[in-house]
């Protein structure tokens, strides 16, 4: 019964990366800031709250870079454009 429920939070944990993903999606294919990333913000730390109840240290991993991929976006950014 544990290992079910286990399984069911990692899954959990993981759609809610892949969904922060899908959300920053449009603004690499329309090279235009689409306000969707802002979501990354809400579902990022649910992921990680999941990936906690899982034990999946992986999965707090990955949530927490989605929690945190604007200020690393804005981090690559300005280093892209500092050099070209």
């Amino acid at each position: 019964m544990e290992q079910v429920l286990k399984q069911k939070w990692i899954v959990l944990s993981i759609i809610s990366f892949l969904v922060g993903l899908i959300l920053w999606v449009p603004n690499f294919i329309n090279d235009f800031g689409y306000g969707y990333w802002l979501w990354t913000f809400l579902i990022g730390p649910i992921g990680v709250i999941f990936g906690y109840l899982a034990r999946s240290i992986v999965a707090i991993v990955l949530n927490t870079f989605i929690t945190f991929s604007f200020f690393i976006f804005m981090f690559i950014g300005s280093l892209w454009e500092s050099i070209y």
